[in-house]
């Protein structure tokens, strides 16, 4: 346990805290955030959305940031907090974008800090801590939920500002609306459509962009076009499908950057379109999904639904492949290889022979190897469809099951 200077009785002014807190409390940080985002969600429904929405890692990330800075001065009172006041500047910005006032935002800043209070308390009884020391934490903290709440005054000031006058800052704050999710809003988004002089579509395309954008894109697209170009995912929404002249548009605003052009869907959708399109930019960093300037989503769909969750997959296939266990890495290696080309081709042994590379009486050789293990597996529907599936994945993957 680590321990803990001797503090001062009640009534003697103790700060700052002791440096020693510190190694206390920052165990207890991964808890806390997970405490905070329930109770957050049940004290305060509206953000359920922003929490389970396609910014929910910035979020946990601005809470992580003011949680880990509180601690990190405790420990050292000159550590620096640039990034964290950067992230509680845009918890101010989403307000304002989101038409809120402040009060929702820094009711959940103290609900917060009553949480975090409530565990220290847990940990003052735990050590046998001074009381004058819990309650010098609570002044700290309460005057910490002070900064955090000037900083979100900042970026909540900035967008009304800019809102009040730029159409361009309208349209962001529309396109953060419909990126939501669903249920719309529908009452603010018909409100800002009419400010911003813009028509919500029944359908719109989505396009994910990887930063940096070329400083000219903005000025090439259609009017019609909602843009976030000055954030570390950028991302365009077109209205209606993606039509050839639109394409066209498109492809002259990138200047050959890169970008991936989600599914056209209705606008409660959108949230889906740019997360499977921003999902196919890391498939491509990744080698999976071949690079190109444009790439679409849509010749990807399969891929995507195969690579959604690789732990799952992982796991399907060690549970359906099992029988093969007992066998060294490397047959079995060439075994599954021999099962997924197989199963996915339902060609004969000759045809699976020539894509793997082997003799036809090879290939019978392993299936009839497949078959004494397997058995029924292969054959049953509902195993053989599990089997492709998975196997088709680990390909992906680049996994060939050897190990």
């Amino acid at each position: 346990m680590p321990s803990i200077a001797q503090t001062p009785d009640i009534g003697e002014p103790l700060d700052p805290l002791p440096k020693e807190f510190a190694a206390l409390m920052r165990p207890e940080v991964p808890g806390l955030i997970k405490e905070i985002r329930v109770e957050v969600q049940r004290a305060f429904p509206v953000y359920t959305r922003l929490l389970n929405g396609p910014n929910a890692d910035a979020i946990r990330q601005g809470v992580e940031q003011a949680l880990g800075t509180f601690v990190d001065r405790v420990a050292d009172p000159d550590a620096s907090s640039v990034l964290r006041d950067e992230l509680l500047r845009k918890f101010g910005r989403v307000e304002a974008y989101e038409g809120r006032d402040l009060e929702t935002l820094h009711g959940a800043y103290r609900l917060g800090a009553r949480i975090a209070l409530r565990r220290a308390k847990t940990l003052g009884r735990r050590y046998k801590l001074s009381p004058s020391l819990i309650l010098a934490f609570a002044d700290a903290l309460f005057a910490y939920v002070e900064e955090l709440e000037a900083l979100a005054r900042e970026g909540y000031a900035e967008v009304r500002a800019r809102a009040a006058s730029e159409v361009s800052a309208l349209r962001r704050q529309l396109l953060h609306l419909i990126l939501v999710g669903s249920p719309l809003p529908q009452a603010t988004i018909a409100e800002l459509c009419e400010q911003a002089a813009w028509e919500l579509p029944t359908e719109c395309t989505l396009v994910a962009l990887r930063a940096p954008v070329p400083d000219t894109l903005r000025t090439c697209l259609d009017r019609d076009v909602l843009a976030d170009l000055g954030i570390p995912q950028p991302h365009l929404l077109i209205p209606g499908p993606l039509t050839p002249e639109r394409l066209a548009m498109l492809e002259s605003a990138l200047e050959g950057a890169s970008a991936v052009i989600g599914l056209t869907v209705p606008p409660p959708r959108a949230a889906d379109s740019i997360r499977w399109a921003r999902k196919v930019l890391q498939l491509i960093d990744d080698g999976i999904v071949p690079h190109q300037p444009v790439v679409h989503c849509e010749d990807h769909l399969t891929t995507l639904w195969l690579l959604s969750d690789p732990a799952l997959v992982t796991h399907i296939a060690a549970r359906e492949l099992a029988p093969l266990s007992g066998l060294t890495g490397s047959r079995r290696g060439r075994l599954v290889e021999t099962l997924r080309v197989h199963i996915s081709t339902r060609a004969p042994a000759d045809q699976v022979g020539e894509v793997l590379g082997v003799h036809a009486q090879t290939v019978r050789y392993r299936l009839r190897n497949l078959d004494a293990h397997l058995g029924d597996r292969i054959t049953d529907p509902d195993h053989r469809f599990t089997l492709e599936a998975a196997l088709r994945s680990l390909h992906l993957q680049g996994n060939d099951y050897a190990e």
